[in-house]
């Protein structure tokens, strides 16, 4: 059974698709958020409403997707479980939430940490693959 050998992705694509999520989120965001102040609701709730929908994005999106995320998708890479299955629900909360949360406690300090392993290692996985048990791929579903 081949696995991660099976072109991983590396650190300035997998940046790059981030950066486009961000855009990507940002186009969408603006309007409603102009929306939102002209009725007059405050900053607070759009803030509030962004850290609902990013993690459902990231989670529930490359579900439906098979991997892809729309930045990703971009650059034609997609996230899959280690034996090339597409990812879960499961997956997907370990990969965002349970890996956010180690982030948050090593006080950014793990999130560069898998910065360094995404652009050090041959199997270019960082700390959200190693726990969910996936990793970044140019292969097609």
């Amino acid at each position: 059974m081949e696995t991660i050998e099976k072109n991983p992705a590396g650190f300035w694509i997998r940046l790059g698709a981030i950066l486009l999520d961000g855009i990507a989120l940002a186009v969408i965001f603006f309007p409603i958020s102009i929306f939102l102040s002209l009725l007059g609701v405050g900053d607070t709730v759009m803030d509030n409403v962004e850290r609902i929908v990013n993690p459902i994005y990231s989670i529930v999106v490359p579900i439906i997707w098979s991997g892809y995320v729309i930045g990703k998708r971009l650059f034609g890479i997609r996230i899959v479980k280690m034996d090339d299955s597409n990812v879960d629900f499961l997956t997907m909360v370990l990969r965002v939430v349970v890996s956010g949360i180690i982030y948050i406690a090593t006080i950014g300090i793990g999130f560069i940490v898998s910065a360094f392993m995404i652009g050090l290692r041959d199997d270019k996985r960082a700390i959200h693959d190693l726990i969910a048990g996936t990793y970044v791929t140019y292969n097609k579903p």
